[in-house]
């Protein structure tokens, strides 16, 4: 398929850190987020309109999206807690007996040849699902984009380099 880079598509490969994330539910990935904000001064004399709008936050994403291949090592890299082994083959998991704060640099990138980055994301994570027959159980999963600790911008999206896979 040839790249478009006049549009923004498709999840190639999620990656949180330095773990690739496994399969994502079609069509569970949304960028979420809120809107931008601002105050609006009003004056008597003017009844219509305001006269000025004063910018309270910017615009901001906080994305979303289901995974779904649950082996071991994946639910243990979204949900904390620990891998289960006999010997060296993992058989199982345990879900953390404290609290987990997951957070660092996470990577988007996508079929249309762009690459987003978030510089300091908190992965907030729950089991989902449903266990049936006509579908899976599921992490959903959110990213809560903070501010990088050196500062700077959030995010950004750049060209994947020609050297990435």
């Amino acid at each position: 398929m040839a790249k478009n880079k006049n549009f923004m598509y498709g999840i190639g490969k999620l990656t949180i850190g330095d773990f690739e994330v496994g399969y994502i539910e079609k069509g569970s990935f949304d960028f979420g987020g809120k809107e931008p904000e601002s105050v609006d001064i009003e004056a008597e004399q003017v009844p219509d309109a305001p006269v000025l709008s004063l910018a309270q936050k910017n615009g901001s994403i906080e994305p979303t999206f289901n995974l779904i291949q649950l082996n071991y090592e994946n639910i243990q890299k979204a949900l904390g807690g620990e891998l289960v082994k006999n010997g060296e083959v993992v058989t199982g998991w345990e879900a953390p007996s404290d609290l987990i704060d997951q957070s660092g640099e996470c990577t988007i990138d996508l079929v249309s040849g762009q690459r987003i980055t978030i510089y300091n994301g908190k992965i907030l994570a729950n089991l989902a699902g449903k266990l049936t027959l006509t579908e899976t159980a599921k992490i959903a999963v959110k990213l809560k984009v903070q501010k990088p600790t050196g500062g700077g911008a959030p995010y950004a999206i750049n060209d994947i380099p020609e050297n990435a896979g």
